[in-house]
């Protein structure tokens, strides 16, 4: 518990938002932004701590904890995560609890309303109700740390929180809880896919939404999936497109939002040292701060150095001097949307259930807002979950139920704890077999053995896989428990020498469970198999792969291009066309058959290639689904980013999919002829974005990355960028959109147990989320460049890492 002292200047929880009054912006201008930045040299006394801890920062300003006991660690793991970061933690809590519009005003009232259906808080108190009394100890520790910030700054907070008027309450335990269910929340992106299909399928019927939700190139469209809602009145669904606006606004608010990401391990027999390595690599929003930070810790009984997020005292992907582990996003399908009839009998709603109408729970919410009177509305629970658009005012239709997983046995918070202390790889994978409240590729090693393990809680449904919403009113399509966890995929020291994931498809088809059906495309998979089956690695290798821009996607296009059934059409296609746009198409498609699939920003041929997948989302969906202003377009453009998309899936085959005709014209076109004109399309853009010297053409100059704050101010850029959605070195762009780069690396990771110290890493934008600190950009630099910096683990090299200068924190009266 936090101490008395410290509960008068931090309001109860739940309170401080209803009387919290604005500070001034003037008094907060006379502020010195530089005072609210903390000390990284001298002394501080601190009650809480039982003894002497030293802080020392590394040149981006990663800090080193040095401790006599780990309970001091906790503490001042805490208290440093607060000093770097303690917008981001109050933020990320706000959020997570759908109480954002406190600290941001109306606009994102919306969002909060999403969120308090999902109901986080009911999920991180069986998470933490479930945790070991010495996970809950640590929790607690950690919190008093964080408040004991909280009360010596309460006067200097940075500037973006001070400003905003509102008033922070106390860290709680279970808050640290939250933010990992925040986490699991945002890992999986079918929710939105989910509700975006909808909004497609209101436009174009349920016929044709299969041909538009892919799962993986290798299978056929979900036809049977989509059949499910076959006499569905769509049409009945209250509020959808406001439901899929909220959903992409919570994903540009949510900075923990499911990301490109890969990991992978090369086995001793790979490796110049005859020594094991791994890699992690993790994006995110080019936006300061990212979610991720680095912190390393030392303790008599534990040592670990790793990726945090702050307010979780946990480090999801780390190294303790034996062992490595690293995380990536599974995509794993853990949620279900439920389609509910309902209708209001007097004061009541209703909701069937194979052919009853049971009543719904009710659940009342009060929304504090900033500059506004609060509101009180009603959250409808059904027996699948909370309705997410509870606050359109039902009264009869088609609700929406959002179905999770509970946690009310789960150990996943302990485990993690597990991994960090894990002192060879089989201990590793008996902790990783624990975690079952997020879906992650777990990739392990020491210096011996790799290993590989899918955790998470898996539903088993009846029928339907899960990838479109469900008839809530038929229990077909029900859960009935949850996968074995002894079958989620897993491998050890596999005679390939290596082990790698990219957020593909893991599971092969006919798998014993279903783990998903919204893979990311396999490109960056395959590459990354190119490369760790080449010769042999150490850590210099492994940086050239998390830098790597090669595309494997322009090989199969190539291919597609030649096939004997498409080689012939194809020209025919491109001679019917007029004289002017002939010309271009035959351009663009020898420069496509010739180029290597490099996507270097100062490669022409990448400029053109990138240009002909853009013109092929507006040449074969734009007149089904367009304007591009549409909510449609919207929906398909963010589903295209959230999964294998259905632009690649159409370029590469379906020749039978009815979204070939160009509805606009008389005559029936088919593919042949969409792609002859996409051709074209890409040189005619390209004339009017890069000029008419189509040698000069670069694809960095249409290509950039930028990076911003919270706010949308720029910070740095735009740089020219290579690579794209399909590359190991990630740089997504908006396919259907533009090509501004929508992720970046937030977190880089490799250990080489060749080396007599292990461990580089490459921390993102900054270390501190406060625009006032000298770290809050200067990670942005060492990125474009390829600097890693080193994690020593051996105390002798701190000096020469961390340097002399130091915080000690001591016990304070």
């Amino acid at each position: 518990m936090a101490s008395p002292a410290l509960l008068h200047f931090l309001p109860r929880f739940g309170v401080a938002a209803a009387v919290a009054s604005a500070l001034s912006l003037a008094g907060c201008q006379l502020q010195n932004t530089q005072d609210t930045v903390p000390p990284v040299a001298g002394v501080q006394p601190i009650k809480g701590l039982a003894q002497n801890v030293s802080v020392r920062r590394n040149a981006q300003g990663m800090p080193l904890i040095e401790s006599n006991t780990f309970h001091d660690a906790l503490f001042s793991l805490g208290y440093v995560h607060a000093s770097d970061r303690i917008t981001q933690m109050l933020t990320l809590r706000l959020l997570a609890q759908g109480r954002l519009a406190e600290m941001s005003g109306p606009q994102v009232l919306d969002v909060d309303r999403f969120m308090r259906a999902v109901n986080l808080k009911k999920s991180a108190g069986e998470l933490y109700n479930a945790s070991s009394p010495r996970l809950k100890r640590f929790f607690e520790v950690y919190a008093r740390g964080v408040n004991a910030y909280l009360f010596r700054y309460r006067d200097k907070l940075p500037s973006d929180l001070a400003q905003s008027g509102y008033k922070p309450e106390y860290w709680k335990p279970e808050d640290s809880a939250l933010l990992f269910c925040l986490l699991n929340f945002s890992q999986s992106s079918n929710l939105q896919e989910e509700i975006a299909s909808l909004v497609l399928a209101q436009k174009v019927g349920v016929d044709k939404l299969a041909w538009l939700t892919p799962s993986a190139p290798d299978e056929a469209i979900p036809q049977a999936e989509a059949d499910k809602l076959k006499g569905v009145s769509l049409g009945q669904i209250t509020g959808l497109a406001g439901l899929d606006t909220v959903s992409q606004q919570l994903r540009s608010l949510n900075a923990l939002a499911v990301t490109t990401s890969s990991n992978w391990a090369i086995g001793p027999q790979r490796s110049r040292s005859g020594k094991s390595l791994l890699a992690n690599d993790i994006a995110a929003q080019p936006q300061a701060p990212t979610p991720w930070s680095y912190v390393q810790i030392r303790a008599p009984k534990y040592q670990a150095v790793g990726a945090s997020i702050a307010g979780l005292p946990t480090l999801l992907s780390g190294f303790n001097g034996k062992v490595a582990w690293s995380m990536s996003a599974v995509k794993g399908d853990t949620q279900d949307l439920f389609l509910e009839k309902v209708k209001r009998q007097g004061s009541a709603l209703y909701y069937e259930n194979n052919g009853k109408w049971l009543p719904a729970g009710v659940r009342n919410e009060t929304f504090f807002i900033k500059g506004q009177r609060s509101i009180r509305e009603v959250v409808y629970e059904t027996r699948h979950g909370a309705l997410l658009n509870s606050s359109q005012a039902l009264t009869s239709g088609l609700g929406l139920a959002l179905q999770t997983a509970d946690f009310k046995d789960d150990k996943s918070l302990d485990a993690f704890f597990d991994l960090s202390r894990a002192q060879n790889a089989g201990k590793a994978s008996d902790a990783t077999r624990e975690i079952r409240a997020i879906a992650l590729n777990m990739i392990f090693a020491d210096a011996s053995n790799i290993g590989w393990q899918v955790t998470g809680r898996f539903p088993n449904r009846r029928e339907g896989e899960g990838l479109l919403p469900s008839p809530g009113w038929d229990t077909r399509f029900d859960w009935d428990g949850y996968a074995d966890a002894m079958l989620h995929p897993y491998d050890q020291d596999p005679a390939q020498g290596w082990i790698g994931t990219a957020n593909q498809r893991t599971a092969p088809r006919g798998y014993g469970m279903q783990l998903s059906n919204s893979w990311d495309a396999p490109e960056r998979s395959e590459r990354l198999a190119q490369l760790a089956s080449a010769g042999k690695h150490d850590s210099r290798s492994l940086i050239a792969m998390q830098y790597d821009q090669t595309t494997t996607f322009a090989a199969k296009l190539k291919s597609m291009f030649q096939a004997p059934g498409m080689a012939q059409p194809l020209k025919q296609a491109i001679d019917a066309l007029p004289a002017a746009e002939r010309t271009k198409a035959g351009e663009a498609l020898d420069r496509l058959l010739a180029f290597d699939g490099r996507l270097a920003p100062t490669s022409a041929d990448a400029a053109v290639y990138e240009l002909f997948l853009q013109e092929s989302a507006r040449q074969i969906f734009l007149d089904k689904l367009g304007p591009e202003n549409s909510a449609s377009w919207k929906a398909f453009v963010s589903n295209a980013s959230l999964s294998y998309s259905a632009i690649a899936d159409h370029l590469l085959g379906r020749e039978d999919s009815p979204f070939w005709d160009d509805t606009r014209t008389p005559q029936k076109e088919d593919k042949p002829a969409i792609l002859a004109r996409t051709l074209a399309a890409a040189i005619s853009t390209g004339d009017s974005q890069l000029g008419a010297d189509h040698k000069a053409w670069q694809w960095g100059k249409l290509h950039s990355s930028t990076w911003k704050n919270t706010n949308g101010q720029v910070i740095r850029g735009p740089f020219a960028s290579g690579g794209d959605h399909n590359t190991l070195n990630p740089a997504p762009y908006s396919w259907g959109q533009d090509f501004n780069t929508t992720q970046v690396p937030a977190l880089r990771m490799i250990i080489d147990f060749g080396l007599a110290e292990p461990m580089l890493g490459q921390g993102g934008i900054g270390q501190s989320g406060n625009p006032a600190s000298p770290n809050y950009a200067n990670g942005i630099d060492p990125q474009l460049k390829a600097q890693y910096l080193s994690f020593p683990m051996q105390p002798q090299n701190f000096e020469k890492v961390y340097g002399k200068a130091r915080l000690t924190l001591t016990p304070g009266k």
